[in-house]
């Protein structure tokens, strides 16, 4: 004796029958149908409305159209493309005024990025009372004797003084100490 399966489809039992039934009720595998008459449009029919033609039109190929039925396809198709067209122009703008949002956005972003590094720096004067630049032969002679700010008369410390430093390219230096030289090839014994 053979062994079963628990699906005994495989067997000469599943008769071809049964199998022609769970195709069909299954919806899968090869499936042929006999086309009936009423399947098959007549001859004098149009290949749109599958209606018989009053005012018929013939393509090169051969195939037979109703005049009024290629129109009403060709009016139904442009307003599908115009509404379409309005879709995809509202859909557009949308696009548009997002992306100015988003600059704008950015833009704001920027701009209060910006205040707030100028918040951040300070705003009180480097010379401690008052801020006055004067110079290096005032300090000396006026302002170190009696340690008092000649703008506004307060008291000063040594840590309110700040000599200020001459500023310069990389090509020039600082100025401060400038040499000129040139160097020419030296001969060598």
């Amino acid at each position: 004796m053979t062994r079963h399966g628990k699906n005994c489809t495989a067997g000469a039992v599943y008769t071809y029958h049964e199998k022609k039934k769970d195709t069909a009720a299954s919806g899968y595998g090869t499936q042929n149908i006999r086309l009936s008459r009423d399947a098959v449009k007549d001859f004098d029919c149009c290949c749109l409305s599958l209606q018989p033609c009053h005012d018929p039109v013939v393509t090169p190929d051969g195939y037979l159209y109703e005049r009024e039925a290629i129109l009403e396809y060709i009016l139904h198709q442009k307003r599908e493309i115009a509404r379409q067209m309005k879709a995809y122009e509202k859909q557009r703008g949308a696009r548009r005024e997002e992306q100015k949002q988003l600059q704008r956005a950015a833009a704001q972003d920027q701009a209060r990025g910006f205040l707030e590094k100028e918040a951040a720096i300070s705003a009180s004067p480097l010379s401690r009372p008052s801020g006055a630049v004067v110079t290096l032969e005032c300090v000396e002679k006026l302002v170190r004797k009696d340690m008092v700010d000649p703008v506004n008369g307060e008291k000063l410390t040594e840590r309110d003084i700040i000599v200020l430093q001459r500023g310069g390219t990389g090509f020039a230096g600082s100025g401060v100490k400038l040499q000129a030289e040139k160097s020419r090839p030296v001969m060598q014994a």
